[in-house]
């Protein structure tokens, strides 16, 4: 565990199922394991990217405080997708969930199976509009340039809806 707390941000996806409540579900079982969530974006639905033969997702950006390790993070957070049914059937193909660490505080990290900050962070809309809500000055590293900036710059022209406020709320059970 780090000593002491630090910041990162995580994006969270859904497709299948019910898309709002999963990502409700999301938040509160990150919760449950001690990472707090401290900002959220609103909610976006979204075409799909790379695969289109699939349902929109609904997107969206949170801002954590964690004691965990990046490697430790993200398994925590891949278990959480697959606790919600989340199966790896093909590249980019329909999840019920999709959790990935965006940033780690000013990490730079290439590890087999973690890079951050998140390889295509820079190429996607549905990413960096939820980011740039909650975080529009923040300079991401390596790119030296923040959401804001990447998000006028922007070459993807999918489309992106913003459809609800942000979804600090508890899951219904």
């Amino acid at each position: 565990m780090a000593a002491t707390p630090i910041t990162a941000y995580l994006a969270l996806g859904s497709n299948l199922g019910d898309r709002l409540e999963n990502l409700r579900r999301a938040c509160a079982a990150l919760e449950s394991r001690g990472i707090h969530l401290r900002r959220a974006s609103s909610i976006y639905e979204t075409e799909p990217v790379d695969f289109l033969e699939q349902g929109w997702f609904l997107n969206g950006v949170i801002e954590v405080e964690t004691t965990l390790e990046p490697a430790r993070l993200l398994d925590v957070l891949q278990q959480i997708e697959r606790e919600m049914g989340r199966e790896r059937l093909r590249p980019n193909g329909p999840r019920t969930l999709d959790l990935d660490i965006l940033l780690y505080e000013d990490c730079v990290i290439r590890e087999e199976g973690l890079v951050v900050p998140h390889p295509r962070l820079n190429e996607r809309r549905f990413v960096l509009e939820p980011l740039r809500e909650i975080a529009p000055f923040l300079e991401l590293p390596l790119l030296r340039r923040t959401a804001e900036q990447l998000c006028r710059e922007l070459r993807d022209s999918s489309q992106v809806r913003r459809i609800c406020d942000p979804l600090l709320l508890p899951a219904n059970h």
